[in-house]
């Protein structure tokens, strides 16, 4: 797939400045999840396109966000804070509120990915997969009304999940690729918020749904076009409340992105 011009993604991630250190948006209404708000994936990122006007660094490098309130689509604001500009780095906050009420604040370092050099060590493979084109993509039975989250990007999987069907499995550890449906390739700042575009793995135990408290994403290479490989593991459910590990691989098998999120289920 080829980068389209004006991707969804760029658009609704945008937002005008209007002060100093303060941005105005519309949150979008195409980034709705089945619950009805907005992903907070969606959210992060226009923060982090926000950032990234105040800092030097080019890259994202790593993300820690709240998520205080649901986001909803509508008129919104971003205010930012540069806590301090290094050689190698760049660190600032963002306030995201929507009716002048906090929605997301976080927290996040710049980088330039390009010059990182030092040693490196990777224990772990990326997905065995068969190719995308072999495999099923699990929303073909979505009704007309999917969500609209699910128009944005493309999934594909050697099997559908036995929750999509009805029977969850009770398996925590799913495999499949991902990529934007517009032909957007991905960036540090878009593997921020695909880190967060799947449907929760604990869906495979039967739960109903879960709602992100918070969320950090360290981002390792920029990636090469394609597909992404991801692989996403709950370890842990204890008293409602869980982890999700998220790790996305490029085309090339290298591993560019990493998220671990606390969340608490809902039924």
């Amino acid at each position: 797939m080829t980068t389209t011009a004006e991707s969804v993604f760029d658009t609704d991630t945008a937002s005008d400045r209007v002060g100093e250190h303060e941005y105005a948006l519309t949150l979008s209404d195409r980034w709705k999840t089945f619950i009805g708000t907005v992903n907070g994936g969606y959210l992060l990122a226009t923060c982090l396109q926000a950032l990234r006007r105040e800092l030097p660094q080019p890259d994202l490098l790593s993300a820690s966000a709240h998520f205080l309130r649901p986001g909803t689509p509508g008129p919104a604001r971003i205010v930012t804070d540069v806590a301090r500009i290094g050689r190698r780095t760049g660190t600032a906050q963002a306030t995201l509120l929507r009716d002048d009420r906090e929605i997301l604040r976080v927290l996040a370092t710049f980088t330039d990915l390009a010059a990182a050099d030092g040693p490196t060590m990777v224990s772990a493979e990326p997905p065995v997969l068969p190719s995308p084109e072999q495999c099923i993509d699990p929303t073909d039975g979505f009704p007309k009304d999917r969500p609209e989250i699910s128009r944005r990007i493309e999934f594909r999987m050697a099997e559908v999940p036995g929750f999509w069907r009805g029977t969850p499995s009770g398996k925590t550890t799913m495999e499949f690729w991902m990529r934007f449906a517009d032909g957007r390739e991905a960036d540090p700042i878009a593997l921020a918020m695909l880190v967060d575009a799947a449907v929760p793995v604990v869906f495979e135990l039967g739960i109903p749904g879960s709602a992100t408290i918070e969320l950090t994403a360290h981002i390792r290479q920029r990636p090469a076009p394609g597909w992404l490989a991801c692989r996403v593991t709950t370890h842990y459910l204890i008293d409602g409340f869980h982890e999700e590990d998220f790790e996305i691989w490029d085309s090339t098998g290298a591993l560019v992105a990493q998220s671990r999120q606390l969340a608490i289920v809902s039924t």
